[in-house]
């Protein structure tokens, strides 16, 4: 039985599409909104568990269908990025890798997208509160943004990630090396993510959910929506990575946060190489070669000054072994 909460749709927006049946349930009353081992699990399942994750809208309650622009100078930081979770991993292990695929995501009935004055790329220059609010239907495709743009619904959570090895309550808001605020639409259905697990069980937490949103992520919100996304939890033994990487049917890709773009390409840049001798056989010339002839940097998220997000894709086609 489908278990469903305000603004939460019994049908998703998207054409139906053949998925495992969830094993496991962990509503949207189950969120915290900060990174931490001392944050307890909310569910314990094993290793290759089916868990179906109600997530709710950014804001935590504080928007609604009717809010206007005031409400925007209303809204409370602390509260923000609800994370449903923790999931703690049975056999998961510091040094692990966390897969974590994507294979069903249901948007909810409304969505807002907005500007916070002092939060975005260019919060010198849009210093006025503005709120955008949509509404969806089962079967809906676009958001309606104006009666002459519509943009099409690419849904995927913005926040994902496992806990750092601290006692400290980290914000959530940056991206890190454990995943954290990513807001990288690739993320989407289909994806499996991979996170280093750096506590025992890994304590999984996913939220932050975004119907659509371009790369950059510029204004500093995306169409803010809640959830519900069927999902599959791996642990991967004998492989270590320092941030989240993740692939399709179609490529693979490794992702860097930094607070300089600068340094975030250079990081993601040397992932790739890593990837490319360790998973490929390349010898460390041949991979940043291959690298420049075939891979692709994408900006994910420049959002949250100073710190940004940087992933590098590159096709399956032209590698030895895929």
């Amino acid at each position: 039985m489908l278990v469903l909460f305000p603004g939460m749709h019994a049908l998703p927006v998207q054409a139906q599409t053949t998925y495992p049946r969830p094993q496991y349930t962990l509503t949207a009353e189950h969120t915290h909104n900060r990174f931490s081992r001392r944050i307890p699990p909310a569910l314990r399942v094993p290793s290759g568990a089916i868990v179906e994750v109600f997530t709710k809208e950014a804001s935590d309650g504080q928007l609604f269908p009717t809010s206007t622009a005031e409400d925007i100078l209303k809204v409370d930081f602390d509260p923000i990025h609800p994370l449903t979770g923790p999931i703690y991993v049975e056999g998961a292990q510091p040094g692990d890798v966390l897969a974590v695929t994507l294979h069903h995501i249901e948007i909810g009935s409304w969505g807002w997208a907005g500007i916070f004055p002092g939060f975005g790329l260019l919060a010198d220059t849009f210093s006025t509160p503005y709120l955008k609010t949509f509404r969806f239907q089962p079967g809906d495709s676009v958001a309606v943004f104006s009666d002459k743009i519509r943009i099409p619904l690419r849904p995927f959570p913005g926040v994902m990630g496992v806990a750092p090895d601290t006692d400290s309550l980290l914000s959530t808001i940056p991206p890190r090396a454990n995943g954290g605020n990513m807001d990288n639409p690739f993320l989407t259905e289909g994806v499996t993510v991979y996170f280093p697990v750096w506590v025992e069980g890994a304590l999984f937490s996913i939220g932050d959910t975004h119907a659509a949103q371009g790369l950059g992520e510029v204004s500093g919100t995306a169409i803010e929506t809640p959830m519900r996304i069927v999902l599959e939890l791996n642990v991967h033994k004998g492989r270590t990575i320092p941030e989240p990487q993740y692939e399709t049917d179609t490529y693979y890709a490794v992702t860097a946060f930094a607070t300089t773009l600068d340094e975030a390409t250079r990081k993601a840049t040397r992932y790739m190489i890593d990837y490319l001798v360790k998973e490929q056989n390349l010898s460390p010339e041949e991979a940043y070669v291959l690298a420049s002839l075939s891979a692709d940097l994408h900006i994910a998220e420049v959002v949250d000054v100073p710190h940004v997000l940087v992933a590098m894709h590159i096709p399956k086609s032209v590698l030895p072994i895929h």
